[in-house]
C-alpha cells in the first residue's frame, strides 16, 4: 500500500506531466483529451478534499 505522502507526489508529479503535455502539444485533439483527464484529477481531488474535511 502506498503511504498517502508517496501518494500525492505521485499525483503531483502526474499533474506536473500533463502541464508540460499541455504546453508542448499541438494537436487539438490530444489538448482536449489532456484537458479533460486534468479536469478529472481536479474533480477527483475536491472529492477526496471534501471527504476528508467531513471526517475530519
Amino acid at each position: 500500500m502506498i503511504s498517502s505522502l508517496k501518494k500525492g507526489a505521485i499525483g503531483m508529479s502526474i499533474d506536473r506531466f500533463i502541464i508540460k503535455k499541455l504546453d508542448d502539444c499541438q494537436e487539438e485533439r490530444t489538448r482536449i483529451n489532456l484537458l479533460k483527464l486534468f479536469k478529472l484529477r481536479i474533480q477527483k481531488a475536491e472529492k477526496e478534499a471534501n471527504k476528508n474535511y467531513r471526517i475530519s
